[in-house]
């Protein structure tokens, strides 16, 4: 059996979704030596440096706070290693650990990740599962080694996906679920009952980093794939449409199962329900629209000051 308080503990992480498993950390008693996070950033209008989630919660409890650039320069690692973690704990950090790191804790390196490895490797788990029409998700904690998201598979934690539910509303979820996860997986290395499964890289698949640009909709796709492309892609970076050239984003959809022989893009309907739009194959409904500058607004709201006849055309 080995004491918490004996294993000298870094963390990795950098945003809210690194939070709920940080706590847990400190909630169990483990030795923190050091969180590891990335660099403050501008943020907001002002564009102001502003600290990382975690660089506030671990100075709030007088937790060591280092900030590399990258992790893999030597004076770096040095650091690292004067500091004689017996293990090092990552969530969402933003950086990959070299061999030198991964080479230091003699408990390893473990990673929560934000799917059901194998499946959805990569820096976007959750969007993309949403995006693929997923019913299932949920978090892996793993050893990590030197691939991306390929090491050994430790606890895992299931979840269905609400056919409504948005990528910021999974992200919350999931967040927790990851320290359910992890509390298990010290629990089973304190007790050496910790069992390693490797993963099938025949059953992977990647969700790249997101990007402005895939937010853009195509209205020949049918209404269900616009409506997972939407609530994957919310809050950010967002599905948008053109109206009269000026993006136009949308948000809280619904397919319908309704037939129609209008051009894909045509708006059939706008009323306080929602704007009912003709995609290649169904109906989708936006219950929630935003303009540049502008509040996301309930089309109820929008449409008082933004109306929509039907017959126009969207992104043209």
């Amino acid at each position: 059996m080995i004491a918490p308080a004996t294993i000298r503990t870094v963390f990795m992480g950098t945003p809210e979704f690194a939070l709920p498993t940080l706590e847990g950390l400190c909630a169990a008693g483990l030795n923190l030596v050091g969180v590891y996070t990335q660099p403050d950033r501008p943020s907001g209008r002002g564009k102001q440096l502003t600290p990382p989630p975690v660089k506030q919660f671990a100075m709030a409890r007088g937790i060591p706070v280092f900030q590399p650039l990258k992790l893999r320069l030597p004076e770096v690692v040095a650091e690292l290693q004067a500091l004689a973690p017996d293990l090092i704990v990552v969530v969402a950090f933003g950086q990959i650990l070299p061999k030198s790191v991964l080479d230091i804790p003699r408990y390893g390196c473990i990673n929560v990740h934000a799917s059901l490895l194998p499946k959805y490797r990569g820096a976007a788990p959750i969007n993309q599962a949403i995006v693929d029409g997923a019913t299932e998700t949920g978090v892996t904690t793993m050893y990590m080694d030197v691939g991306l998201d390929t090491g050994d598979m430790l606890v895992k934690r299931s979840t269905p996906i609400g056919p409504l539910e948005t990528a910021g509303e999974l992200h919350d979820r999931l967040a927790l679920l990851g320290r359910e996860a992890m509390a298990e997986t010290l629990e089973r290395l304190c007790t050496s009952t910790l069992t390693r499964q490797p993963q099938d890289d025949a059953l992977s698949c990647y969700a790249p980093m997101l990007r402005k640009e895939q937010g853009r909709i195509d209205w020949t796709q049918p209404a269900m794939a616009l409506h997972n492309l939407v609530r994957g892609l919310d809050p950010w970076p967002g599905a948008y449409t053109l109206l009269a050239g000026e993006p136009l984003k949308l948000a809280r959809t619904r397919p319908l199962a309704e037939t129609h022989d209008a051009a894909p893009g045509t708006i059939l309907g706008a009323d306080a329900a929602g704007v009912r739009i003709a995609c290649g194959s169904g109906v989708l409904s936006a219950g929630e629209l935003q303009l540049p500058g502008r509040r996301r607004l309930p089309a109820a709201d929008f449409l008082r000051g933004c109306p929509i006849p039907a017959g126009t055309c969207l992104d043209p």
